[in-house]
């Protein structure tokens, strides 16, 4: 479930990369036409990006939201468990080889 919410971020933020150009192609075209100048065409650029990743960031907050509220864990979580268990069982082989050795056996004369 989570790989599918961060497809969806990873889309979002290729459309408004995508977005950002053309917008930046048209404002380009507008200081070319001399119908803008340069720095107002710079700031209309900066805003847009900034609202981008301001909205980037508010998607991502909702997202660890539904994550958390639904009881799913984080890729990170499941990794540090999974590394966990793998030395849990390390310790676990290492203890149960220890007592599966054989005994020496001693003969009494």
């Amino acid at each position: 479930m989570e790989d599918t919410f961060k497809k969806l971020l990873y889309a979002g933020v290729g459309l408004a990369a995508d977005a950002t150009e053309k917008i930046e192609k048209e404002v380009n075209k507008l200081v070319e036409k001399g119908k803008t100048s340069d720095s107002e065409a710079k700031k209309v650029i900066d805003d847009f990006i900034a609202k981008t990743e301001e909205q980037t960031g508010e998607f991502e907050n909702k997202f660890n939201e539904i994550i958390e509220k639904f009881g799913y864990a984080k890729n990170t979580e499941v990794a540090e468990l999974r590394k966990k268990l793998e030395i849990l069982e390390t310790k676990a082989a290492k203890t149960a080889t220890a007592t599966a050795a054989p005994k020496v056996a001693t003969a009494k004369a």
